[in-house]
């Protein structure tokens, strides 16, 4: 910051120079670039684990559903099965998505699935 006094009248002035603005709004550009893609990408992961969440619950409301029932391995439970209008099922309300994708319960030998989701991998550097 500098202290300007002109030649007419002989008053001083305070204030920045326009390279001194133009440096500070360099920098806050490049903090800004580096926090948004930090920020886009820890929300994906976020989505991704929330996703692997509801995945988890569901394979054990479909477990519990073949024990209760004695159902075969071959069987595949509807979500009427899972899930009941009063709550008292063996999932309170059918879980969503946080990526907008689907849900597919298979037999119970199998897997549930998320037509989005790909699994994570939890030794990668952004993890």
């Amino acid at each position: 910051m500098r202290r300007l006094t002109t030649k007419r009248t002989g008053t001083s002035r305070v204030g920045f120079t326009l390279t001194e603005i133009m440096i500070v709004v360099a920098i806050l550009g490049i903090v800004l670039a580096i926090a948004a893609t930090t920020w886009l990408r820890q929300r994906v992961l976020a989505r991704q684990r929330s996703c692997q969440e509801q995945l988890a619950k569901i394979d054990g409301a479909k477990e519990q559903w073949a024990l209760t029932t004695n159902a075969p391995g071959s069987t595949t439970p509807a979500w009427s099965d899972l899930v009941s209008d009063d709550g008292s099922g063996y999932l309170k309300h059918i879980p969503v998505c946080p990526g907008e994708g689907v849900y597919d319960l298979h037999s119970i030998n199998e897997p549930v699935t998320c037509t989005i989701t790909e699994p994570l991998d939890h030794n990668s550097k952004d993890f």
